[in-house]
């Protein structure tokens, strides 16, 4: 009889060591007040990317209070936790992020941001509209836990807590690139990392997927310069405005016509046009900015090219020129499959009765996956809908209606505890070639 990689694991992985069994579970129930009161603090005092002052300081006067080591100012604000059980063995990395979101709160919460602050120049409400609160609470919580079976554990384990995932301020560095930068792991290089996100699926259900999760993120900006002329008399100048029109069908007909969407997903969107100051006056330029998400490399740079040239072509056309300017971001976050599969019974431990499902990959992006370029690495999603709700009827990450269910946070924990734990037990063997 054959059996699957994953049937496999199923048949030999712990799960959760049975002698540490009892003795994890009640410590992840006894924390859970605990963490929920760090969860309510973090979303009440909210700081944006790179700005992550206070967070980081109550981070890491938590990890210090556990007699961990603390490295602080990795990236700015982020603060890498080492714990070392008392045995040698592998080193298993957690990440979660402190950032939150220009975004003004809606939620009628007792503890709801009031919090105002200036981004890219702009006076902006503050609100962790993503969840980065849970996941920095939920973090710590597994760093209390795993401490107090320090005595048990048989290698190390690294606690990342990350600033400016939703990326930096304009003129910044920041993020998982910058946290690699400066060697964020130049000391302890982990065997494997695991981090999770906060969605808006079933409660305490964890979903994930083998190899592309979340998409590739491209940020681009095209720049049509015309000649600037009285609107009463077009002819004398070159419109812009008419070409950016033009332009914007054109590259959103790229992924629905020139594309085979039929080997992976691929999004364009243009979320900013900018040009003119006044309603009778054709501007010199126009300038607009959108993204592209994709999950092959190959496809990344079909579309790319084609925008480039599609750009430069409908601008030459009426006499305008365009200059396409590429920004960087994330790449595709990749679930080692290999170790996807070794983490499936840990997870169910995790879920409980909410289970583990599939998902399909997902359009957003994540750094994360910067994290996975130089280690193995499983990103997964916890849901943490209301109870009771039609999931089409919860509000979404990013909007200033999310909320988070606390009580699923608790099966979040459950996993971050499992996976480190059977992991240091017995890791994944990756295939050679």
């Amino acid at each position: 009889m054959r059996f699957s990689l994953f049937a496999l694991a199923m048949l030999t992985l712990p799960a959760v060591a049975a002698d540490l069994k009892p003795q994890t579970e009640a410590a992840i129930a006894a924390i859970q007040p605990q963490m929920i009161q760090w969860r309510r603090h973090f979303h009440q005092h909210p700081e944006l990317s790179n700005r992550e002052v206070n967070t980081a300081k109550t981070v890491a006067a938590h990890l210090k209070s556990l007699g961990l080591e603390v490295r602080t100012g990795i990236a700015h604000h982020g603060v890498l936790g080492v714990l070392k059980g008392k045995k040698p063995g592998p080193i298993v990395a957690l990440r979660a992020d402190m950032d939150a979101l220009p975004v003004t709160e809606k939620v009628d919460l007792p503890f709801a941001s009031k919090v105002r602050s200036t981004f890219n120049e702009q006076d902006v409400g503050v609100m962790h509209a993503c969840g980065h609160d849970a996941h920095t609470a939920m973090l710590m919580a597994a760093a209390s836990v795993l401490t107090s079976m320090q005595e048990d554990l048989s290698g190390t384990v690294l606690f990342v807590f990350q600033p400016a995932e939703e990326g930096a301020p304009a003129g910044e560095e920041g993020g998982a690139g910058l946290m690699l930068k400066e060697g964020v792991f130049a000391d302890y290089k982990p065997d494997a990392i695991f981090g999770l996100h906060v969605w808006p699926g079933p409660p305490g259900q964890l979903q994930v997927k083998s190899e592309g999760i979340m998409a590739a993120a491209d940020s681009f900006s095209i720049t049509v310069k015309g000649k600037q002329v009285h609107g009463s008399s077009p002819w004398r100048g070159i419109d812009p405005i008419a070409v950016t029109g033009q332009m914007i069908t054109a590259l959103h007909q790229i992924p629905a016509r020139q594309l085979d969407v039929t080997q992976a997903p691929a999004v364009l969107s243009i979320g900013q046009v900018h040009g003119g100051v006044r309603w009778n006056i054709i501007p010199d330029e126009v300038k607009l900015e959108g993204t592209v998400r994709t999950f092959d490399p190959q496809m990344r740079e079909q579309l790319l090219s084609k925008m480039q040239h599609t750009a430069e072509h409908i601008a030459a056309a009426s006499g305008a020129t365009a200059d396409f300017h590429l920004h960087g971001a994330a790449a595709v976050t990749w679930n080692d499959p290999v170790l996807t599969e070794w983490a499936m019974p840990s997870l169910r431990w995790a879920a409980r009765d909410a289970g583990v499902t599939s998902t399909k990959p997902i359009t957003a992006s994540e750094d994360f996956s910067l994290f996975q370029q130089q280690v193995p690495g499983v990103f997964f999603f916890l849901g943490i809908a209301p109870e009771n709700t039609p999931l089409d009827d919860v509000a979404p990450n990013h909007s200033p209606y999310f909320a988070v269910n606390e009580a699923a946070l608790e099966n979040g924990v459950r996993a971050l505890t499992a996976l480190t734990l059977d992991y240091l037990q017995q890791p994944a063997k990756q295939k050679t070639n």
